[in-house]
């Protein structure tokens, strides 16, 4: 039972610190999709309101 334990406490820690690493410190342009028709609210009347 406690070798259970132990392998879900390192695996809680493992995606506790992996999103903490996406989360801060990978840089944004890495996980982002270039979009060139996309419309911003404050640009346009798009209705989001």
């Amino acid at each position: 039972m406690d070798t259970l334990q132990h392998i879900l406490v390192y695996i809680t820690l493992a995606i506790s610190v992996g999103y903490i690493v996406n989360k801060f410190l990978l840089p944004k342009s890495l996980w982002s999709t270039k979009k060139s028709d996309s419309k911003a609210c404050g640009q346009n009347d798009c209705g989001c309101h």
